[in-house]
């Protein structure tokens, strides 16, 4: 979105300003000042990955057969699991942001709408890849482990970061049609649960036949399979070329709809 940006599309006028650099290096801080004051969402999000790991695999592991270990199985899962709830976070801080008086402070001061919006979806990335570093932690400090070298780290970090950021647009476009934070909070619930239909828990092969089509394809589950393959020292294959276009897809059209969605919230 460089030529045609939220606020052209809202109909702001254009002033003098900072450089679009300075003023979204300081909308980013502001999220993530914004993430470290909400206390019990940054607590949550901290402690979330370690409750999940130490729930499904002491807990469901022993009755869940996958053919490897299960911690090495589930980790994928957790960490989808978590980034979902990280987008619903950022729904729910764009919803607010819009429904209070911030968003008239900043069109005063000709702060441009994208670069609002950045703020949050850089904030929930950065969430997120702490809340991917604890479930790391957690799962070696509980008998994980990788076989994949430093190439494979990259495309795991490289793929799992190309997802925040879809679902982190995806929550910020949630977030501005929503008109209020419950509303946001609500929506975003459904991001959190496409861990589930998927093979992020348990083997596709066990579901029932007419839920099997959905949870193969959908995105969520071409990220696991890629990060599970990558890390288990196999090759990324085709999942990691649907993790990314996926990504990709969503990124894109997240950005046009909140594009649209933002120039008539502040019509």
């Amino acid at each position: 979105m460089s030529e045609l940006t939220l606020a052209e599309l809202s109909g702001e006028p254009r002033r003098g300003r900072a450089a679009p650099w300075s003023e979204s290096l300081v909308m980013m801080a502001r999220g993530w000042r914004l993430s470290v004051r909400q206390v019990d969402s940054l607590l949550t999000a901290l402690f979330l990955p370690i409750m999940l790991m130490l729930l499904f695999v002491y807990l469901f592991g022993g009755a869940i057969h996958t053919g490897i270990s299960y911690v090495d199985y589930v980790v994928p899962g957790v960490i989808l699991i978590c980034v979902g709830f990280g987008a619903g976070t950022t729904a729910v801080s764009v919803a607010q942001d819009l429904a209070g008086p911030a968003i008239d402070r900043f069109r005063s001061m000709d702060v441009r709408g994208d670069r609002l919006i950045n703020g949050h979806v850089v904030a929930s990335v950065g969430r997120n890849l702490v809340a991917t570093a604890v479930v790391f932690g957690v799962a070696f400090a509980i008998g994980f482990r990788a076989h994949a070298g430093l190439p494979g780290w990259l495309i795991v970090i490289g793929v799992l970061s190309l997802f925040m950021l879809a679902l982190s647009w995806l929550a910020a476009a949630i977030g501005i049609l929503a008109g209020s934070a419950q509303a946001a909070s609500g929506i975003a619930f459904f991001i959190s649960f496409l861990a589930y239909p998927s093979s992020a828990m348990v083997p596709v092969q066990t579901m029932p036949s007419w839920i099997r089509g959905f949870a193969g394809d959908q995105p969520v589950n071409q990220v696991v399979i890629t990060v599970r393959s990558v890390l288990s020292g196999g090759s990324a294959g085709a999942s990691a070329g649907y993790a990314v276009a996926w990504s990709a897809g969503i990124i894109v059209a997240s950005m046009v709809v909140a594009a649209a969605l933002f120039r008539r919230r502040t019509r």
